[in-house]
């Protein structure tokens, strides 16, 4: 089977996979718009749906089940359009999800009470989710060897030039709800990935070797256990970090403000630079993975998110201007760490599985991070501020590099 893989020539043409590539850009960057859009209106959207204006603790606590619930989403969707896709093909499972987040999204804008955007955020987890795990299969297996790191490097910066377009929307649109509305835009991606995207090659090919077995592969068979075991807790435990910190930044700066300040510029400016040095960091990933190797990336990248999760969450106990540069230099840190990831994973599995394996491995320590992030209000009480219980997201950290460390 992998010597069919290797063997076979991709017949999809440059045209066509550049188009891929765009429209797997817009799904992808959207659904990092998606994904942090309501952190980033979280402290005046709660009170609305509320009807009343709502306490530090009360924030914290109905904003952990939004956020939670969107990560156990994304568990989800990441889990079973894994599978769909290894069934169905990509084109067909990244148009579902695409559509999916979209319509959810657009559903927010006519939102009646947080009950029911706790339903709505859990369907458009489910889709983001999907796109990111799909879109990175789908690529890897069209483009060329020699400059998929690189390619894919570039992919992942788009999520958080989506989280840049959170902080955008949040300075242009007071009210949350039009926010929203850019849900529209994926909702046509998807029809256009529908009707324009040609189906991977190397997925075909797969196909029809494995339409004439009795047996299939599995992703804890003896050859890609200890894989999926390895690439579970790096991405695992990476993903605790990274969105215990992203989902409640902006509130832990609105928490540094004194009294009376609304917050919206310096919530929007750190979404702002959360995205920009994600993207720098994502840009130079494939550079740095040509250049060191995938496991010295790794390590570094790990290392500087330990050091500069501390001396952000230590040193701050009011708002000023060193908070921008530090979350620009961790930002650029978390950008590093999934552009080398999203290279990483889908290579250590052969074709056949990779959609289920890679879904499995970027999804199963989902789990744990919605969990984490949804007990984030009790640490806040606990621990005494925003700041301190988002410091305990910066040990997840060392776990993936002490993986990472002992991994061949």
């Amino acid at each position: 089977m992998e010597t069919l893989e290797l063997t076979r020539v991709e017949s999809t043409s440059v045209s066509r996979k550049w188009l891929a590539f765009a429209l797997c850009v817009v799904a992808y960057t959207l659904s990092g718009t998606v994904s942090t859009l309501m952190s980033v209106y979280l402290p005046v959207a709660i009170p609305e749906l509320k009807g009343a204006a709502v306490s530090e603790a009360e924030l914290g606590e109905i904003g952990a089940y939004v956020n939670a619930i969107f990560l156990y989403g994304w568990m989800c969707g990441g889990l079973l359009f894994g599978v769909v896709s290894d069934r169905i093909g990509r084109k067909k499972s990244l148009t579902l999800v695409t559509a999916l987040y979209g319509v959810s999204t657009c559903l927010v804008t006519i939102v009646p009470d947080w009950y029911s955007l706790l339903a709505i955020r859990f369907t458009a987890g489910m889709g983001v989710g999907g796109v990111l795990l799909i879109t990175t299969v789908y690529i890897s297996e069209i483009w060329d060897v020699r400059s998929k790191a690189v390619i894919l490097g570039i992919l992942a910066v788009c999520f958080p030039i989506g989280i840049v377009t959170t902080g955008s929307l949040n300075l242009l649109f007071s009210d949350w709800r039009t926010a929203f509305g850019i849900g529209l835009i994926p909702v046509v991606a998807a029809l256009l990935i529908f009707l324009l995207l040609p189906e991977s090659d190397r997925w075909k090919g797969i196909k029809q070797v494995r339409d004439g077995q009795k047996g299939s592969e599995g992703i804890f068979d003896a050859e890609n256990r200890p894989n999926v075991i390895k690439g579970s807790l790096i991405f695992g435990a990476v993903l605790i970090g990274l969105w215990g910190i992203f989902s409640w930044l902006p509130t832990w700066a609105q928490s540094l403000l004194a009294s009376g300040q609304d917050g919206q510029k310096e919530r929007g400016l750190l979404m702002i630079l959360l995205g920009m040095g994600g993207i720098t960091g994502g840009i130079f990933s494939g550079i740095l993975i040509n250049r060191f190797g995938k496991k010295n990336t790794l390590i570094a990248t790990f290392t500087g998110c330990v050091v500069l999760c501390g001396v952000l969450f230590i040193t701050n106990r009011t708002f000023s201007s060193i908070i921008y540069i530090e979350t620009a230099m961790l930002a650029f840190c978390f950008g590093i760490s999934q552009g080398a990831l999203s290279s990483y994973i889908p290579e250590l599995f052969p074709v056949a599985v990779r959609g289920t394996a890679t879904g499995f491995c970027f999804n199963v320590g989902r789990f744990f991070t919605a969990t984490a992030v949804f007990f984030i209000g009790s640490l806040v009480t606990v621990l005494g501020g925003f700041g301190n219980a988002l410091l305990v997201f910066s040990l997840p950290f060392l776990v993936a590099l002490f993986v990472t460390f002992r991994s061949k």
